[in-house]
C-alpha cells in the first residue's frame, strides 16, 4: 500500500509543489476543505478527508480531522504488534507523514478582529494532528513550517530522513502548539481582564543572534513577543554595523526617556551611556536639543547613543559627527543629513515612528528560574506639595517636572541637576543618596549650579543633600517625601531660603 500524507494548510506557500513532489514519491496525498480544492485544481492527486474519516465535515468545518481514522492513522506504533492488530481490525490505514499549520489567530489578532472572530480562528484539529504526528515521531515525520518542503523532499528522494531529522521536526512542532496556545491564552488573559495570572504564559519569537552578549564570552540571542502593542524597539536601520546586545539594550534605555517627552512642544536630545542618561536636553529645534544633550556631558556622551524627538537636519548631523557617537535614532532624516551621518560607515542610524505610550501590561526581570513581574512606572507625580515657607517659580516647576522625568529613568540611588530644560550634571548608580549628589556635583566641577533645580528618585533620608545642595548654588529640590526625617530637609529648606516640591511617588530603578 502507498505511503499516506494528511496535508492540510492555511499557510499554502509551496504546497501544491511540495505535494506534487510526494506524488511522484508514490505518496497519497489525503487534504481537507480549501487545501483539497487548490490541489485539485493544480492537478495534484489527492483524496478528500471525508473518503478516509467516512464521515462528512460538519459545523462549518470544526469537525472533521477529530476521527479514529485520522489519528489511529497517525498514532499507531509501527513495531508494536497489538497496534498493528488493531489498526489491521477496524481497517484504519497509516498516515505516515502530516503537513499542517495552524489558523492564522496571530494574524487575526493583529488585525485586531472582533471576539467572535478571534474564536473562529483558534485550531482546534490540527494541533490535534500536529501533537499526534510529534508524539509518534518514531514513525511519523511531522511537518510545520513551510520552509522545511525542500529539505524533506530532498531527503526522502535520497531515503535519508532519519530518527533524529523526525525529532527535531517534532521539537519544532510542539514548539509551534504550544506558542499558539500561549497566544489564545494571553488573549483571553486580556479578555476576562486577569491583570496577573495564575498561570503567566508568554512566548517569543527569535529574532536575531547576536555577536555576543553584554561581554565577548558571553552568547547574545534577541527575541521578540509577537503579541506586543506599540512595542518602542521598532526601527528601520540606514546606516552602520549590525546591532549588539548592549546596542539594544543601551538603544531601549534611550527610548524609554525620549517617551516621557512624548507629548512636549519641545524636542527632547537624549544621551545614553550603559543604559543611564548622560545628557538630556529640551529645545525648540533638534540642533538646539542635541547641543544642551552635548554640553552637558561631553564626556561620557563620547561612545553613547543619542535620540532625538524629530527630524535630523544637517546642521545637527555635522555636529554629532565632530565626535564618536554608537548610534543616532530619530523620526526622520533630512537626505543632506543622513549623506553626512553615513560618512560614519560604522555609526548605527536608526529611523522609529512617533513615540506613544506602552501599551505592554508588564514590566519583567528573569532571575535564574523565577520571574519577577511588575507593573509599568507610568506616573509621575501622586501629587505637586509646595512644603517650604518659598513657593517655586513657574521656571522652576518646569525644571522640577523635565528633572523628574530625567531621574525616574536612572538607576538608583539617582540625582539630577538641571536648569532650563538641560541636565546639567547626573549621579546614579550609588548605595548612598548623599553620593549620588556628590558624584554628580564632583564630576562637573566646573558647572553653575546657580538656580539650578535638584531632582531626587528617592526621599532623603537627612538633609545633608539639601545643605550641599545650597552650597553650590542650587535653589530648588523636588524629591518624593515620605521618610521620618523629612522635617529635617523640610526646616534647612527654610533656612537657606530654598523651596522644595514633594511629589508623593518614588521611582527606584534597579
Amino acid at each position: 500500500m502507498n505511503k499516506r500524507a494528511l496535508v492540510s494548510v492555511t499557510d499554502k506557500t509551496g504546497v501544491v509543489e511540495f505535494c506534487k513532489e510526494l506524488n511522484k514519491l508514490g505518496y497519497e496525498v489525503i487534504s481537507t476543505g480549501n487545501t483539497f480544492k487548490m490541489l485539485e485544481e493544480k492537478g495534484v492527486k489527492a483524496i478528500q478527508i471525508d473518503e478516509v474519516t467516512k464521515f462528512p465535515e460538519i459545523l462549518d468545518g470544526r469537525v472533521k480531522t477529530l476521527n479514529p481514522y485520522i489519528h489511529g492513522g497517525i498514532l499507531y506504533k509501527r513495531d508494536d504488534e497489538n497496534h498493528v492488530e488493531t489498526v489491521k481490525k477496524h481497517d484504519i490505514h497509516s498516515i505516515d507523514l502530516v503537513v499542517v499549520n495552524l489558523y492564522d489567530f496571530e494574524g487575526t489578532l493583529k488585525m485586531g478582529k472582533s471576539h467572535e472572530e478571534m474564536i473562529e480562528n483558534i485550531d482546534i484539529g490540527g494541533p490535534s494532528m500536529i501533537r499526534s504526528a510529534a508524539k509518534n515521531y518514531k514513525d511519523v515525520t511531522v511537518i510545520v513550517d513551510v520552509k522545511d518542503y525542500p529539505m524533506i523532499i530532498e531527503k526522502l528522494q535520497n531515503n535519508s530522513l532519519t530518527l533524529e531529522d523526525r525529532k527535531r521536526l517534532a521539537y519544532k512542532a510542539f514548539s509551534t502548539t504550544g506558542r499558539y496556545d500561549a497566544l489564545i491564552s494571553s488573549y483571553f488573559a486580556g479578555e476576562v481582564k486577569d491583570e496577573y495570572p495564575e498561570i503567566l504564559n508568554l512566548t517569543f519569537q527569535r529574532e536575531q543572534t547576536l555577536r555576543y552578549g553584554e561581554n565577548p564570552h558571553q552568547g547574545g540571542v534577541l527575541y521578540s513577543q509577537p503579541n506586543a502593542k506599540n512595542p518602542i524597539l521598532n526601527f528601520e536601520q540606514l546606516n552602520g554595523k549590525e546591532l549588539s546586545f548592549n546596542n539594544i539594550n543601551d538603544l531601549h534605555g534611550c527610548l524609554e526617556v525620549m517617551r516621557e517627552f512624548k507629548d512636549s512642544e519641545e524636542v527632547v536630545s537624549v544621551a545614553i551611556k550603559h543604559t543611564n542618561p548622560c545628557g538630556v536636553g529640551l529645545g525648540k529645534n533638534a540642533y538646539e536639543a542635541y547641543t544642551k544633550c552635548y554640553e552637558s556631558d561631553k564626556t561620557s556622551i563620547f561612545g553613547g547613543i543619542v535620540g532625538i524627538t524629530s527630524t535630523i537636519d544637517a546642521e545637527t548631523a555635522k555636529k554629532m559627527n565632530e565626535i564618536f557617537l554608537e548610534i543616532v535614532v530619530a523620526y526622520d532624516f533630512t537626505d543632506e543629513a543622513l549623506e553626512i551621518l553615513k560618512g560614519k560607515k560604522n555609526l548605527r542610524v536608526l529611523k522609529i515612528n512617533k513615540i506613544e505610550s506602552s501599551l505592554q501590561p508588564y514590566e519583567m526581570k528573569y532571575l535564574d528560574g523565577k520571574l519577577l513581574v511588575q507593573d509599568r512606572d507610568t506616573k509621575l507625580t501622586n501629587k505637586c506639595e509646595v512644603v517650604t515657607n518659598i513657593r517655586p517659580t513657574e521656571k522652576q516647576l518646569k525644571d522640577m517636572e523635565f528633572g523628574m522625568k530625567v531621574v525616574k529613568n536612572m538607576k538608583s540611588n539617582a540625582i539630577a541637576i538641571v536648569k532650563d530644560g538641560e541636565t546639567l550634571a547626573l549621579g546614579c548608580g550609588q548605595t548612598s543618596r548623599i553620593w549620588a549628589l556628590k558624584n554628580a556635583i564632583e564630576n562637573n566641577s566646573d558647572k553653575n549650579f546657580k538656580g539650578a533645580v535638584l531632582a531626587s528618585d528617592a526621599f532623603f533620608p537627612f538633609e545633608d543633600c539639601v545643605t550641599l545642595a545650597h552650597k553650590v548654588g542650587i535653589n530648588a529640590v523636588v524629591q518624593p517625601g515620605g521618610s521620618i526625617n523629612d522635617k529635617k530637609s523640610i526646616d534647612a529648606c527654610n533656612e537657606l531660603g530654598m523651596t522644595m516640591v514633594c511629589t508623593g511617588i518614588r521611582h527606584f530603578k534597579h
